[in-house]
């Protein structure tokens, strides 16, 4: 696995986030300690993640891209994670897809030698901060352009620096959010990059097709854009060898593969997906993408075994006030509620021999701050002190709530500890 670099400062506060008060340990030490969920050897609430299961993710999707004969750039944002990033990286993938300037920087930082920057550049101190991180001979960025005034804003900025911007062209959707609506938006940029010939390089074609719903619409969005990429490139307009054609969130990437890999636009091309939340998977918006992806992809139907969801938050029962409501210890600032509520999945007693499964019935049904209801039937098995493991949709929102996250195996012993830079 390629090193990762930590900062100096950062990973001090480990012990404290896990409840131990010791000498700092670092994360890459985490195994040695013998620490085991069951024995309560972690401070609740606590994200989880599952080695096995991210180990089985990796190689599905590796093995999914390949067959298609794409590339993978999984969008970072989702764990904002330098360990994740490096496994991903050493599982083939072709670089990392971020939102920000200030999260490239995090990446680079700790070695991602290659950003798609899945955002318009904008402002004077982000693009200070791409320009400085362009100083690295080694490293390769793109960002989007849509409109011919930020085209502008960027060429006059780094052709001040003596730098030239790798960019790609994004084409949107009427009612959508960024890119080029119609052809008279695309040749405004086209027209606005010809006049900065040594600070701006078209490298390629972006869309995000998740905006739409039909998958219709999807492939008729992505029909455009080959079509766009083709005409491009028999017109000379692109600076970068092989061409760069990317899109693909978490939901559609079976579409976006089937779809982008019949493409010839007559010219060498980076076919890049960028899927992000395929490592950790969950048990909502995903998981129904998922199951649709296995009902109809033949791809995915050979590999059976879809993706699994890897990450889990831990919490005690705090209180049991009324005979069908349950108080845990966890809340909005503990895990992701825009998608759903946590599902709770586990119950484990102090004690007892393992983990069981809680009744299909139990339910979260608002969160605060720091506490979650779950409703329950008079008479279930529930106690003060249990501990529950929550399933959750969105990993997204659940990643950026922890600085710590424990690595367990099968026997929920800590084997490592994923640092977020978010």
């Amino acid at each position: 696995m390629r090193e990762i670099k930590y900062q100096a400062g950062v990973i001090d506060p480990l012990n404290k986030a896990l409840g131990r008060m010791e000498a700092p340990i670092a994360p890459d030490a985490a195994g040695q300690t013998g620490w085991n969920l069951l024995q309560e050897e972690l401070s609740l609430p606590a994200a989880v993640l599952y080695e096995d299961r991210l180990a089985h993710n990796l190689e599905w999707m590796r093995r999914f891209m390949n067959e298609y004969g794409v590339q993978l750039a999984p969008h970072g944002k989702t764990t904002m994670a330098p360990k994740l990033f490096a496994r991903q990286l050493d599982a083939g993938a072709w670089g990392i897809t971020l939102a920000t300037a200030h999260q490239t920087a995090a990446a680079h930082a700790h070695g991602v030698k290659r950003v798609l920057m899945a955002n318009q550049l904008v402002g004077r101190r982000n693009m200070e901060i791409i320009a400085d991180l362009l100083r690295d001979p080694e490293f390769e960025f793109f960002a989007l352009v849509d409109s011919a005034e930020l085209v502008d804003q960027l060429g006059k900025f780094f052709k001040q620096r003596g730098q030239t911007l790798q960019v790609l062209l994004e084409l949107g959707v009427e009612g959508g959010r960024t890119g080029v609506r119609d052809d008279a938006q695309q040749q405004a940029v086209l027209d606005a990059l010809a006049r900065w010939p040594d600070a701006l390089s078209l490298a390629g074609v972006e869309i995000y097709e998740g905006v739409l719903k039909e998958e219709a619409d999807i492939r008729k969005f992505l029909q455009r854009t080959v079509a766009v990429t083709k005409q491009l490139a028999a017109q000379g307009r692109f600076g970068r060898s092989p061409v760069v054609m990317s899109g693909a969130g978490s939901a559609w990437y079976d579409v976006v593969a089937e779809e982008f890999a019949r493409t010839d636009i007559g010219a060498p091309i980076d076919i890049v997906l960028r899927p992000g939340c395929y490592l950790t998977h969950d048990v909502g918006i995903y998981r129904a993408a998922q199951q649709r992806i296995l009902a109809s992809n033949p791809v995915a139907q050979k590999m059976r075994e879809g993706l699994l969801p890897a990450l889990q938050l831990w919490a005690y029962v705090q209180s049991i006030p009324e005979p069908d409501r349950v108080i845990i210890g966890m809340g909005k600032r503990d895990a992701a509620f825009d998608a759903g509520m946590p599902i709770p999945a586990r119950r484990y007693r102090p004690g007892e021999a393992a983990p069981v499964d809680v009744p299909a019935h139990w339910e979260v049904t608002g969160m605060m701050d720091q506490h979650a209801y779950l409703q329950i039937r008079p008479g279930d098995d529930i106690r003060v002190g249990d501990m529950i493991a929550f399933d959750i949709s969105h990993p997204c929102l659940t990643f950026d709530k922890w600085r710590h996250i424990p690595v367990l195996d099968r026997d929920l012993r800590v084997i490592d500890i994923v640092q977020t830079f978010f």
